[in-house]
């Protein structure tokens, strides 16, 4: 992922990840910023503003206001480009998560407590495929 700018990972909800994960170790790829966000009205208002420069949103499921497959799916109404997952402490038998899956608004989805190790290896596969639909 090469660019003029550094490209943003968010991750919005209070208990995604553990914080002593440090934000470089969850992407090895140069030039990528990572955000933390507790609030999703706040995350999406950052969104909104830097759109084109985001990579990756990583959103729990459960938030008050605007819950995480609302916010993944403005996500990509606004940016149809940005990699979305999705956390959940739930099994994935909503139908709703279903179809957003299939068509590609969530494009991974983490159970929820989130190792370090899934987390990290998540983030570099949405990279890595984003980075490979940008060559094209």
């Amino acid at each position: 992922m090469k660019g003029n700018h550094d490209k943003i990972i968010s991750i919005v909800g209070c208990d995604i990840g553990n914080p002593q994960i440090s934000d470089s170790s969850l992407c090895s790829t140069e030039g990528v910023n990572v955000l933390r966000f507790t609030d999703a009205v706040n995350a999406l208002d950052h969104f909104k503003i830097n759109r084109k420069d985001y990579a990756l949103m990583i959103s729990d499921l459960r938030m008050p206001i605007i819950n995480g497959v609302q916010l993944l799916k403005t996500v990509k109404d606004l940016n149809p480009s940005a990699r979305t997952v999705l956390t959940t402490d739930f099994e994935y038998d909503n139908k709703l998560i279903q179809e957003y899956t299939k068509k590609n608004i969530i494009n991974g989805l983490l159970q929820k407590p989130v190792e370090q190790h899934e987390l990290v290896t998540e983030v570099n596969k949405q990279i890595d495929i984003l980075a490979g639909t940008n060559k094209k």
